[in-house]
């Protein structure tokens, strides 16, 4: 290569570059202002007489595949059968 296709190679990769941070920057400032809204819908819940904790555990619940969450709940019952609860 040329020094000038060199110098245009070089500038094409930093543009891209350029582009590719500051995408990630930008998402990583939605992904905070999500957790902030979250926090918020979080917040609310318990003022108005909510266990977040429950609902913490009600969302992982949702996420997961029914098998999953059956497989953990019997896990659960045979632990505390176990203890004696």
């Amino acid at each position: 290569m040329s020094e000038a296709e060199d110098d245009i190679a070089e500038t094409v990769s930093a543009e891209r570059l350029r582009s590719i941070v500051d995408r990630i920057e930008r998402l990583e400032e939605e992904r905070k202002a999500l957790a902030d809204d979250i926090k918020d819908v979080k917040a609310e819940a318990k003022s108005a007489g909510f266990d977040v904790s429950v609902l913490n555990e009600l969302l992982r619940q949702r996420k997961a595949e029914p098998a999953e969450v059956e497989e953990r709940q019997t896990l659960l019952d045979l632990y505390r059968r176990a203890l004696g609860m």
